[in-house]
């Protein structure tokens, strides 16, 4: 039978990339992760690894091995689940990662409710954006990611991967003043209004960033970037400071009124998606439960200090309309 740490040794050398990575991740030294991979290797009986210029790769056999070890892993994961279930207190430690927005707008409100639901749980929050939680993930760095998706760009699926609706939020175009497009222009047309305008976008390789380069082409123009900076609440002071014009989502002011004007952007692109992320086999435990319940309370909450409704109905509202698996 094959050593199952040693199987996850070379799972981690998948995702991580390089045996210096897997070795920095679980605090080993490189040369011990490389003589327990050697081993496995001995016991499998064919090569596992094969060079790859200065770094390796695994074999065909080695990605079999994986593909089982994966298997064998979420089979745990739903083990652990249902003894967490089992028991009467809700204990441990569930590590999250956020973006920006949303930790700065939702997360708090859904450590409050779990704080005083489950004040045994520990939770351990990071801000990261999707580009490096997903990967993250999957590497069980965290148990629970928050994901934004942009319209037309959706992240990659991961066949481990377990993901579910939490809201829509609205996106809007943000305008220096003065405006030079009147109120009557057509999304397109305030859109295009900008073209000789500065802007500030996230940096490249970002979802945002491609979504909002498309936006800008489709309407005719190349926006002319010049500031660059995953922080949003910078977009947003860059904007009020009529430094440059922004795309902006509602969850910047946290339920609060818009400090610069804004215009609606073309059809089909004006809304992200914002979803809850959690590997295969993990979404039935109790921790990850709690905390996505949570997460739409939280939604329920900001949308009802929004728009002025209570929070009781639209948390009902909310979970009846948001909790899609996808």
């Amino acid at each position: 039978m094959f050593d199952l740490h040693r199987l996850r040794l070379l799972r981690e050398l998948k995702h991580r990339g390089t045996l210096a990575a897997v070795a920095s991740a679980l605090s080993y030294a490189p040369s011990s992760v490389s003589q327990q991979l050697s081993q496995l290797e001995a016991e499998v009986g064919v090569p596992l690894l094969e060079p790859a210029g200065r770094r390796v790769r695994l074999t065909a056999q080695a990605e079999i091995l994986v593909a089982h070890t994966e298997a064998v892993l979420e089979r745990l994961e739903r083990a652990e689940a249902e003894i967490a279930t089992s028991l009467s207190d809700l204990t441990g430690t569930l590590r999250i990662a956020s973006f920006q927005t949303a930790a700065l707008a939702l997360v708090p409100t859904a450590l409050g409710l779990l704080r005083d639901l489950h004040p045994q749980l520990r939770v351990h929050v990071t801000h990261m954006e999707p580009e490096r939680s997903l990967p993250a993930l999957l590497a069980r760095d965290f148990d629970l990611v928050l994901a934004e998706e942009y319209p037309g760009n959706p992240n990659p699926r991961s066949s481990e991967l377990e993901q579910e609706d939490l809201l829509d939020d609205p996106l809007h175009l943000a305008l220096p003043e003065p405006a030079d497009s009147p109120d009557t222009d057509s999304p397109t047309a305030a859109l295009r209004s900008l073209h000789g305008h500065p802007w500030v976008v996230e940096p490249e390789g970002t979802a945002a960033r491609h979504w909002a380069m498309a936006l800008c082409r489709n309407a005719g123009f190349e926006p002319d970037v010049r500031f660059e900076t995953t922080d949003l609440l910078l977009h947003l002071r860059l904007v009020e400071q009529k430094h440059a014009a922004a795309f902006l989502p509602d969850l910047v002011w946290y339920g609060h009124s818009p400090t610069v004007a804004l215009r609606q952007l073309p059809r089909g692109q004006r809304a992200r998606r914002i979803s809850t992320v959690v590997r295969r086999g993990r979404s039935r435990h109790p921790a990850v439960l709690a905390c996505r319940d949570a997460l739409l309370r939280a939604v329920a909450l900001h949308s009802g200090r929004a728009q002025g409704g209570t929070a009781l109905e639209l948390i009902s509202r909310g979970a009846a309309r948001s909790r899609r698996p996808r």
